[in-house]
């Protein structure tokens, strides 16, 4: 039978957080985070691997409360100007299982109120790892114009992210991939309601929408010379 995972409950979680973001509030109501947040994400992340495992056999979905698929919900204020101790959202990645050795493409699910999304790719990449990016682009254009510019694609999902102003140097302004090649980021996904997200639409909806962007994270497996 479909799952039922996140509830009213974990929205109203979410946004009290966002309203009431100390140390003092969470401790206080830590209890309805493991219930209506963590627990019901760590379910779903669990439910997550079998269909995972048919789109792409190195791929992890780890339902471990520390160190797997679940990101903290705690902020790293560290480095930022933004010294709120938590995130008003919580999310996880679906990882390939060399991440450790190589930057890797993931799969994503993003819970807020207001913005849930899924998605796939690679945000952020290192330097090295966007140059061997778009020397793969650049090579091989035909099979990047199959798994992203195809009408299926186009219709449903959109590319997240920063781009360059001009070209990169080195690269042909003329090149017909030169849009993509200005990218900094190469992640894409499509958003979905509050309501599939309380539903039990959400598990087939998430595992349509990694199935449908493996091309996607296949590619950028090939230009890191990674098996997908």
């Amino acid at each position: 039978m479909p799952t039922t995972y996140f509830s009213p409950a974990t929205f109203r979680f979410l946004k009290a957080l966002d309203r009431n973001n100390s140390r003092e509030w969470f401790l206080d109501h830590k209890t309805d985070y493991e219930q209506h947040v963590r627990e019901p994400f760590l379910a779903l992340i669990a439910d997550m691997q079998a269909p995972l495992t048919k789109i792409s056999p190195h791929y992890r979905a780890d339902a471990r409360k520390n160190g797997g698929s679940l990101f903290r919900i705690h902020r790293d204020t560290r480095f930022s100007n933004n010294k709120l101790p938590y995130k008003p959202w919580q999310g996880a990645r679906f990882f390939h299982e060399r991440r450790h050795e190589i930057a890797a493409p993931s799969f994503y699910v993003h819970i807020q109120p207001g913005d849930c999304f899924a998605g796939g790719g690679m945000w952020h990449p290192e330097p090295d790892d966007l140059k061997r990016i778009r020397a793969f682009l650049a090579d091989n254009p035909a099979a990047w114009k199959k798994a992203t510019q195809g009408k299926a694609f186009r219709e449903r999902f959109e590319f997240w992210g920063e781009s360059l102003s001009r070209p990169p140097r080195g690269y042909d302004p003329d090149h017909e991939l030169i849009e993509d090649l200005k990218r900094k980021d190469f992640a894409a996904g499509q958003g979905f309601d509050e309501a599939l997200a309380c539903s039990p639409q959400l598990l087939p909806t998430l595992v349509d929408i990694y199935r449908h962007l493996a091309p996607l994270n296949d590619y950028l497996c090939a230009a890191q010379e990674l098996e997908f």
